[in-house]
Formats: structure tokens, C-alpha cells, sequence
């Protein structure tokens, strides 16, 4: 069974910044279309961000678009979280979908049923 192991989550101030790590146990996300989700309590799951397999294509949601940086880098995927807001606090997941096959890169957006591999979250709090 392929697991996604995040970390680099913590408690922050508003307006600073962290920089959440997903990898593969035993695995390698190279070859994988990777996405980032958030629940906040008492909320529905949101799409963040996501990264294609290969090229560095990337997508993010109107809400984090401009703070957040999603990036590959061998095999571990990272979102940087930059001018943190009290409101970005939540548990992140990473998801991922394998894209071996693709002869270009493949994009998804931020549909989860699109993803069948799933971290456990790490938590995010942002508060003074």
C-alpha cells in the first residue's frame, strides 16, 4: 500500500510563513500529479494546490493564489505558505495520482475523488 507521509506543519503567527513537505514512503512522487488539501474544522475538505507529474505545471485556488507555492523537487513535494492568515488554518493533506503512462504532463485540478493516495495531515494553526 503506497503512503504519503506530510510534515512541517506547526503554529505560526499571522503574516509568517511554513513550508509543508510530501513524500512518498518507499516511493518516489516523480511520477505523480500531486495536490494539497485542507480541513478546517467544522468545514468541508478544500482544494489548495496541485503540481502535474512532470514540467512543474501548477494550479492554485483563488484563496491562497499569490501566498502559496507548490514545487517538485526529487521526489518530495513542498508548499511554501507565505503572509499566513488566521483563516489558512487547517489540517493539510497531500494526495497523489500516479501518471506513469502520460507522454507530456498531465494536469488535475483540485477534485479529490480524482486522487487515490492520501497523507494522514499535518496541522497548520496560524494565531497570535
Amino acid at each position: 500500500q503506497l503512503q504519503l507521509v506530510e510534515s512541517g506543519g506547526g503554529l505560526v503567527q499571522p503574516g509568517g510563513s511554513l513550508r509543508l513537505s510530501c513524500t512518498g514512503s518507499g516511493f518516489t512522487l516523480d511520477y505523480y500529479v500531486v495536490a494539497w488539501f485542507r480541513q478546517a474544522p467544522g468545514k468541508e475538505r478544500e482544494g489548495v494546490s496541485s503540481i502535474s507529474n512532470v514540467g512543474g505545471i501548477t494550479y492554485y485556488a483563488d484563496s491562497v493564489k499569490g501566498r502559496f507555492t507548490i514545487s517538485k523537487a526529487k521526489g518530495t513535494v513542498y508548499l511554501q505558505m507565505n503572509s499566513l492568515k488566521a483563516e489558512d488554518t487547517a489540517v493539510y493533506f497531500c494526495a497523489a495520482e500516479p501518471a506513469y503512462g502520460s507522454t507530456g504532463p498531465t494536469v488535475m485540478g483540485l477534485d479529490g475523488s480524482d486522487y487515490d493516495y492520501w497523507g494522514q495531515g499535518t496541522q497548520v494553526t496560524v494565531s497570535s
